[in-house]
């Protein structure tokens, strides 16, 4: 059988005329918008030290990265599947010196496999990190530049899911589970399977008199009247500071952005092991995944001597132009 040496691997993509020119003009307009938001460019490289990818906000990421041996030091090194380790550690040893750091980046990430179902291998990752900004002032900012993104590529009709991780951690740090049983748990909530939590529940009896409260929090979701609701569901120091961050949120969000739908999902545990806040993603009618997502990640730059708060987004520029089309 002839092999078909001209068939790209699974997932992979490249790009011709006239789509070819139409990122590149959607490249230069992104840039440009980023470096009037006074945004640093970075090229960070495609090849790392494994231990760098993986550290702060990529410790998701082990099972998405391409591996192999540096045939010069004999250490592993790693294929980036995500910029945003990358620009942390920047952050951290580069601009060590400043307390607030913006940083914007473009570039090819290379995935063992999609992060959802019909998604690409080899995005194109674009996006914006801002450093050492703790306020909810930072976390509009970056959504701002989301939505700002999005709306130069010409995608229309977004709305806007927003989530906090704060209120399953305070949840998750009154149990005494194992790691099995917690991934199992974040496995039911995500699914929202109500005969799944009863039936974990009844098997572990670690939930501690709190599966009707988890029960609850699998059915918060919808528009914002969900927060009043909650409010009157959940209780807990960590959990009301994290509805206040919610409500502040959608309240200054319809303020700047009325014609933009809002969805809010208490149960939304997107990136758990390195959010710590605020989450949020944008999502078009008819498209079943997310098209742009973010949220907080304060802590991230421990490892490189330089902890401090972040947010962030990012989105695959190969997917806003098909959208934008």
């Amino acid at each position: 059988m002839a092999i078909k040496r001209w068939m790209l691997p699974d997932g992979m993509e490249e790009a011709l005329p006239p789509v070819s020119w139409q990122l590149e003009d959607l490249r230069r307009k992104l840039l440009d918008h980023y470096r009037a938001a006074r945004y640093e460019l970075i090229f960070p490289p495609m090849i790392e030290h494994l231990d760098a990818l993986l550290t702060g906000a990529g410790s998701d990421l082990e099972q998405q990265i391409f591996k192999f041996t540096d045939p010069s030091s004999g250490r592993l090194l790693g294929l980036r599947a995500d910029m945003t380790p990358q620009a942390a550690r920047i952050a951290a040893r580069r601009y060590a010196d400043e307390d607030s750091v913006r940083l914007c980046y473009l570039g090819t990430v290379l995935r063992v496999s999609p992060d959802s179902q019909g998604g690409a291998r080899s995005p194109r990752q674009v996006g914006c990190e801002l450093f050492g900004e703790p306020g909810i002032e930072a976390d509009f900012e970056i959504l701002k530049l989301m939505l700002e993104t999005i709306q130069l590529a010409g995608v229309g009709g977004v709305h806007l899911d927003l989530g906090h991780v704060g209120i399953y951690r305070s949840l998750a740090a009154k149990l005494a589970l194992d790691e099995d049983e917690e991934a199992a748990l974040f496995d039911i909530l995500q699914r929202k399977s109500h005969p799944d939590l009863a039936e974990f529940a009844a098997s572990s009896k670690r939930l501690n008199g709190l599966a009707q409260t988890f029960s609850a929090l699998i059915d918060l979701n919808g528009d914002v009247a969900v927060l009043e609701r909650a409010r009157q569901t959940l209780a807990g120091e960590g959990m009301a500071e994290a509805l206040a961050t919610l409500e502040q949120a959608a309240a200054e969000l319809q303020r700047r952005f009325p014609d933009v739908p809002i969805h809010v999902d208490l149960a939304e545990l997107r990136g758990l092991k390195y959010h710590t806040g605020l989450v949020f993603a944008a999502f078009v009618p008819g498209h079943g995944r997310e098209i742009a997502r973010g949220g907080r990640y304060d802590g991230v730059g421990h490892e490189f001597g330089r902890p401090r708060p972040a947010t962030g987004f990012s989105a695959d520029m190969n997917e806003l132009i098909r959208l934008g089309a």
